[in-house]
């Protein structure tokens, strides 16, 4: 009767896990491998290296945590890239300060500000992320709590941004640039073939700020904010204009409420629009995606562009402005 009954228990368990993968493998169709938008990769302005580091690792099974992290990474480590990392414009003492956040699927996030010497930024936010209660650190916490996870000290000014802010010392005048605002974030979004989406967002700030300027890159709800039932946006431009907007919240808003990515970017910008009599002297700039990989842009003035990593293909993606010159 003992070996009767265990037949019996273990034919009906067998025929249960015969049935699982099934269902689960129906689930994953319906969930992924149905929806040909991801998995994908997007990113503020031409940054295709960056773009297509994560969404290769995507391609090959990464998480979207994993693919955001490492795409980013890649215009930190840039030393042509003065607005970002290693190589970033100082501010007017000299310093080269950066700010960065990740945030991951499951809403917690890390982010790291004025923090010095350290090339990766965003790694540091991610292991504040993990590591700690915390989701900020500043300045010399910041940098403590970097050397004691391991990350190694090095000089981030290079001989060219340093000749470049020697040279703007002559004349100390800031003035934003349309399109270069004196710096170029790097915000992405990443979804991975699970469905899931993260997002991460690094800058060395505006060249020559005062000293102790912290943008809205590293700030949750302006730089950048996800939800995983809705979607993600990031953030470029002026960064005080989206910090008074809080405009990448506003978006996942926006989404949750039924507004394509589109329509949500282009709100956003518009609210800008609406509340500074100022809008024509600088950018704001947004890429939003949904949970569906539906991706929308939307900015002040023409010429922002998001790239974008799908399907083995890379490109540069002209954003639609509410001003047309």
């Amino acid at each position: 009767m003992k070996r009767r009954n265990f037949i019996k228990k273990t034919g009906i368990a067998g025929a249960g896990l015969s049935l699982a993968p099934g269902l689960i493998s129906s689930s994953a169709i319906n969930h992924n491998y149905m929806n040909e938008n991801i998995p994908v990769a997007v990113a503020t302005w031409n940054f295709q290296n960056a773009t297509k580091m994560a969404g290769s690792m995507l391609e090959s099974g990464a998480t979207a945590l994993d693919a955001v992290e490492k795409g980013v990474m890649v215009e930190e480590a840039n030393l042509r890239n003065t607005t970002v990392g290693n190589g970033g414009a100082p501010d007017r003492d000299g310093n080269v300060t950066l700010d960065a956040c990740i945030m991951s699927p499951d809403g917690n996030a890390g982010a790291v500000v004025y923090l010095k010497e350290i090339e990766h930024p965003v790694s540091v936010a991610r292991k504040v992320m993990e590591e700690t209660p915390h989701v900020m650190l500043a300045g010399e916490g910041a940098l403590q709590f970097a050397i004691q996870q391991g990350f190694k000290r090095k000089s981030l000014l290079t001989e060219q941004s340093e000749k470049d802010w020697k040279n703007w010392l002559e004349h100390k005048k800031y003035q934003p640039i349309i399109n270069i605002e004196n710096h170029d974030t790097i915000g992405m979004l990443c979804m991975d073939k699970y469905g899931d989406i993260a997002a991460a967002c690094t800058t060395s700030g505006l060249s020559y700020k005062m000293n102790g300027r912290v943008g809205d890159s590293a700030l949750v709800g302006a730089g950048l904010f996800l939800d995983n039932e809705v979607g993600g946006a990031v953030g470029t431009g002026m960064g005080e204009a989206i910090m008074k907007s809080v405009g990448s919240f506003l978006i996942v808003e926006l989404m949750r409420l039924g507004k394509s990515p589109q329509e949500a970017c282009k709100e956003a910008v518009m609210r800008t629009v609406r509340q500074d009599p100022r809008y024509k002297k600088f950018q704001v700039a947004y890429v939003a995606m949904n949970k569906k990989g539906e991706i929308g842009s939307y900015c002040i003035h023409k010429g922002f562009s998001y790239a974008k990593f799908h399907k083995g293909e890379s490109s540069n993606n002209e954003s639609e402005s509410y001003l047309k010159e």
